[in-house]
């Protein structure tokens, strides 16, 4: 049957189900962003300045508002986020800027008051006359000497030696190599032009980079105007400048968790008592009968089998980058002596690509999903369908090969002013280039026209706004939505502030608007094969969602308690933080609940594959996301943790055990539709995810975790700079515990060349089309509610 254009839809009566439960949603979200976009705004009048000027006691200025600027900007060219951290935040194989500023800050104030007043080095005084010094350099560099009517900071001589320390001690690194993977020479003026510089201040480029390290130093050991506490709440713990852990960091410690508990006893009531789970839509021994050949197949969705190819290829290509990753934490400047490829490929650049193609193998798994459910929701493949999915896929290979070319040339210094255009940004996580980030949000956009194309007959057809297929659209579009946020930071932002907005991406639209659109996603494939009622699922996801961004929204906080964001953060973030547990917790009860259905659907049940992964979704967003991310969000552990080794393991149990096993279900869900029955074998995608589950935790509890583990103790007995420093990693049980790490590390690429093969195989078995462009499916109506 055909659909005739131009003939005007039926009417529809719109209906306004679930009102309470609506309310309830909207106002926790206006309530969240609200709180997010408040704290923001007191961010950026809270953070630190960064002086017009800045002068020695004579009043001669030696460096300036443009120096730190132009330092902030060589340190993004280059890639270092990508090899060490700032203020806590970047990568875990060089040290922490900031920590490592701070000490040799503190250690020339030291020696040049020791030399002023005993004629003789610090370490060469008595332990009473080093305490005399300690206690002077602590009150000196404490004092906000910074006068906000002129915009200019005043150092004092022991101040301005510390600072010349930091000079001479950074000219040397970026000079000869830091001996632990950092290349000699990185940084060269010959780079970039001598004048018309693209952000960069004039002269040295290694002595902007390095009042730049020295003025996170500053501001980490500065009291704040009227305060008590740093600029960063005292971070990093180093306790000759004088930083220690902060009341607010302990007492909110110990109520989130009180508040935690309280939220657990009022959630899990409210679950049962109005029954908010999935309900079953099939009787005991009546499970519903699939036949994959006669499922419809569009030409759209038999072309999402090239996306979901390129997605096993990328998965493995992004593996081999971790395992290079991981090889460097022994050999730092070779790959078992050969040279070249640290050359070509040096940590900062393939951690880059080891998470861009994370998100782009996750993500673009998600988006040729929600292709190939498109059609099944509004009922018929609208024209031209399949050109578009063409051009969307042909835009994201120019994306991922283009922008992985531009990081590269960026991070090396061949793009001259260019760089952040077309090169390396600068910022963990969101590396792209601006032009690849603008192609990125197109594509995207693209992707969400495809989608609503799609499903818009169901749109129509649904009465409730708020149904189910409206949801599957609000969902979509807040992935673009999201994402646009990348485009707020751009050099100039002080570091602080841009790095409010970087987590508005990596917390909001990694964590939570792709949380939101996978528990949306399940709950529509769980209603389409007809296993549950759409009446029950629709009210568990208004409940879930509810729970996810009023937790989540706010919670983004943990990651501003140490950058240099106001105190109130540190409150915010930990009881919110905090709270993030619980809808995660919820998810093992629907991962039990689908293992029945698995269970009932029996040895004919076609999507084991899938639910497999599901499965581990569940379990993986229990103890990576929410045990692992609730250790490291109380303030009182992320003090002496924060960026280090326990993060990854927070995040390489959330990102590849919630997102990546996700992108995995619905790879797999897709596929099983498109391929032909007959080239499916279900046993090899069981050992793929077995594999992979094993990988991953052996990764995680048996390496990652035990190192974090010992570096937040090294941490808490010699100071944060101690635990960041390579000596640490360099320590024989370390090493030998990230040695064995090759062990689950070669037992999770076994898994994924097991799926990778198997996805290439499907390519070359799909099925051909079964319906034309505008005739109707033979499938389940979704707008049409159940009595």
């Amino acid at each position: 049957m055909e659909i005739q254009q131009g003939t005007q839809p039926k009417s529809v009566v719109k209906e306004n189900k679930n009102a309470l439960l609506k309310s309830i949603l909207i106002i926790t979200i206006l309530i969240s962003f609200t709180v997010l976009l408040g704290g923001g705004y007191w961010i950026f009048k809270e953070q630190a300045p960064r002086p017009l000027e800045v002068t020695n006691s004579k009043g001669e200025v030696i460096l300036t508002k443009k120096s730190i600027m132009g330092g902030q900007a060589v340190w993004q060219k280059y890639g270092l986020m990508d090899y060490g951290t700032v203020l806590g935040h970047g990568s875990y194989m060089g040290p922490d800027y900031t920590a490592e500023s701070l000490k040799i800050y503190t250690e020339g104030m030291q020696d040049f008051k020791a030399e002023q007043q005993y004629d003789k080095k610090f370490a060469s005084l008595t332990e009473d006359e080093k305490q005399i010094i300690k206690n002077q350099v602590i009150k000196e560099m404490r004092k906000n000497r910074y006068d906000a009517s002129k915009d200019t900071l005043k150092l004092t001589d022991a101040q301005v030696n510390g600072l010349e320390k930091v000079r001479a001690y950074y000219k040397d690194i970026f000079t000869k190599g830091d001996g632990w993977g950092l290349k000699a020479n990185l940084i060269k003026d010959s780079d970039i032009p001598s004048t018309d510089r693209a952000y960069v201040d004039k002269g040295d480029q290694i002595k902007q980079i390095s009042d730049f390290f020295f003025w996170t130093a500053w501001l980490s050991s500065t009291v704040r105007p009227g305060d008590k506490i740093t600029y960063t709440n005292n971070w990093p713990y180093f306790e000759d400048a004088g930083n220690h852990l902060s009341f607010s960091a302990i007492w909110w410690s110990g109520a989130s968790v009180t508040i935690l508990i309280l939220m657990v006893g009022i959630i899990l009531y409210l679950f049962y008592r109005y029954q908010f789970g999935m309900q079953e839509a099939y009787k005991e021994g009546n499970f519903p009968r699939i036949d994959l050949r006669k499922m419809p197949v569009t030409s759209s969705q038999v072309k999402t089998g090239k996306y979901f190819t390129v997605v096993s290829v990328l998965f493995f290509v992004q593996c081999m980058f971790g395992a290079l990753l991981a090889h460097y934490y022994i050999e730092p400047d070779s790959f078992f002596g050969i040279k070249w490829i640290h050359d070509i490929l040096p940590f900062n650049i393939s951690k880059g690509y080891h998470l861009q193609l994370a998100i782009f193998w996750i993500a673009t798994a998600w988006l040729g999903m929600g292709i190939y459910v498109a059609p099944l929701v509004g009922g018929y493949e609208p024209k031209k369908q399949g050109l578009l999915v063409d051009i969307l896929f042909w835009a994201l290979v120019v994306l991922v090969g283009g922008s992985m070319v531009g990081e590269w040339l960026g991070a090396n210094g061949k793009l001259g002013n260019a760089w952040f255009l077309f090169g390396h940004t600068g910022w963990e996580y969101i590396e792209l280039g601006r032009v690849w980030q603008l192609i990125l949000i197109v594509g995207m956009l693209i992707w969400l026209f495809i989608v609503f194309r799609g499903i818009k007959a169901g749109l129509k057809k649904e009465s409730d706004k708020g149904g189910l297929i409206h949801l599957l659209f609000y969902s979509a579009i807040a992935v673009p939505a999201f994402y646009i946020f990348a485009l707020f930071i751009n050099p100039g932002t002080s570091f602080t502030f841009a790095d409010y907005w970087r987590w508005w991406i990596i917390h909001l639209w990694v964590e939570g608007i792709f949380e939101v659109f996978a528990v949306v996603v399940i709950g529509f494939l769980l209603v389409q094969l007809g296993l549950v009622t759409k009446k029950s699922t629709v009210r568990q996801l208004y409940f879930q969602l509810t729970l996810l961004l009023g937790s989540g929204v706010i919670g983004i906080g943990h990651h501003y308690y140490y950058n240099g964001s106001a105190e109130v953060w540190i409150g915010l973030g930990a009881v919110f933080s905090a709270l993030e547990v619980i809808p995660l917790t919820l998810l093992i009860l629907e991962a039990y609940e689908q293992y029945k259905m698995m269970r009932d659907g029996g040895v004919d049940f076609p999507y084991k594959g899938t639910f497999w992964f599901l499965i581990s979704v569940a379990i993986w967003n229990l103890v990576g996301a929410g045990v692992l991310g609730f250790l490291i969000n109380l303030p009182a552990v992320a003090y002496f943790e924060h960026g280090q080794f326990l993060t990854p393991t927070h995040g390489h149990a959330s990102m590849m055990g919630v997102y990546g096993m996700f992108a995995c279900a619905v790879l797999l869900y897709s596929l099983r539709n498109i391929v032909k029955p007959e080239a499916w074998n279900d046993k090899w995608l069981k050992i793929s995810c077995i594999l992979l589950n094993i990988g991953l935790a052996g990764m995680v509890f048996l390496s990652l975790l035990p190192v974090g583990f010992m570096q937040i103790k090294e941490a808490f007995y010699h100071g944060y700079a101690a635990s960041r420093a390579s000596s640490f990693l360099q320590k024989d049980l370390v090493q030998t515990i990230l040695t064995w790490r090759a062990v689950p590390d070669t037992i999770f690429l076994i898994g994924v060349i097991i799926l990778v093969l198997f996805c290439i195989k499907a390519l070359f078995n799909l099925r051909k089309p079964t319906h034309k462009e505008g005739e109707r499916l033979p499938v389940k109506d979704l707008s049409i509610d159940e009595d």
